[in-house]
């Protein structure tokens, strides 16, 4: 379970004692004004309706900072019907990819329209509270949906907490490292700094629980609701991570770290890391720690 993430929305002192919204609609319109700060989700649409023979409206559609197709849906409390829901949604998007790219091509542009990631769609799921048999169906299911409890403290702050994670067709990170059975092809064409790279991989993947890995071709993303670590293909003699961390609130060093804000690269975040060695990752430990806890 991923901890509790407070959003201030209007910069009073928060009161304490939790509670959920009035109606569904104050949920969803706050997600909405705010979708790419709480979920790493670029909003596209509201209500978007849905041609087929069943008809709805899907509560929110968006596309995520990986370029992958999120639909998001909201209940003010526990609703059981919640993820089949949105199931039903995401079966009529894949089915309808040319609806999606027309949105994100009038929204986004064409360049976002044509890297579009099918392979990984998601389906966020907002609501008051789920049950574990919500988190047994989420897990059976063999599509990326994440089950994000909300919360209201006083008037001013906003709370989510990823109950459940789930990766679709990417296979789950995980956590052992590769035993004596011999080295991977990457490691023998690579030499080093593939090595490093699977370091990197295993060193990313331990900070917690709910990380999952999202392979793009220009780098690999680490994320739980977010990413918080974007890796690029090994070079000759480093290896380049994007953390989600304030390159302000860090001691830059150079040739280790630097603030990349504003400047192009591949992946997401602020901070670039410089990895040589494995006590360059070891030196690392504290920022990747905050760019977990950022996510």
């Amino acid at each position: 379970m991923v901890s509790l993430k407070l959003f201030n929305t209007a910069g009073g002192v928060s009161e304490v004692k939790p509670r959920l919204a009035v109606v569904e609609a104050d949920v969803q319109d706050l997600v909405e004004a705010h979708m790419e700060t709480m979920l790493g989700v670029r909003f596209l649409a509201s209500e978007f309706v849905i041609d087929c023979a069943g008809g709805g409206r899907i509560d929110s559609l968006g596309i995520d900072e990986n370029g992958a197709p999120v639909i998001v849906e909201y209940k003010r409390g526990t609703d059981a019907g919640v993820i089949n829901q949105g199931l039903y949604y995401m079966a009529w998007l894949t089915d309808h990819k040319d609806a999606f790219r027309h949105l994100v091509r009038e929204r986004l542009g064409a360049t976002a329209a044509c890297q579009i990631l099918w392979s990984a769609p998601r389906l966020i799921c907002v609501a008051g509270d789920f049950t574990r048999y919500d988190a047994h169906a989420a897990r059976e299911h063999r599509r990326s949906i994440d089950l994000v409890r909300y919360r209201y403290f006083g008037s001013d702050h906003f709370g989510l907490e990823t109950v459940a994670s789930v990766t679709g067709h990417s296979a789950p990170a995980k956590r052992v490292r590769r035993a004596a059975a011999g080295p991977p092809p990457g490691r023998k064409q690579g030499g080093a700094m593939a090595e490093l790279a699977e370091t990197v991989d295993e060193v990313l993947v331990g900070l917690g629980d709910g990380v999952t890995r999202v392979q793009r071709k220009q780098y690999r993303a680490y994320r739980r609701l977010r990413n918080f670590a974007s890796v690029c293909p090994p070079q000759r003699t480093k290896i380049l991570v994007y953390l989600r961390a304030d390159p302000k609130a860090v001691d830059l060093v150079p040739g280790f770290t630097r603030d990349v804000t504003g400047l192009g690269h591949h992946g997401t975040g602020d901070l670039e890391l410089q990895v040589r060695t494995e006590r360059d990752l070891e030196r690392a430990g504290d920022l990747l720690r905050l760019s977990y806890a950022a996510a």
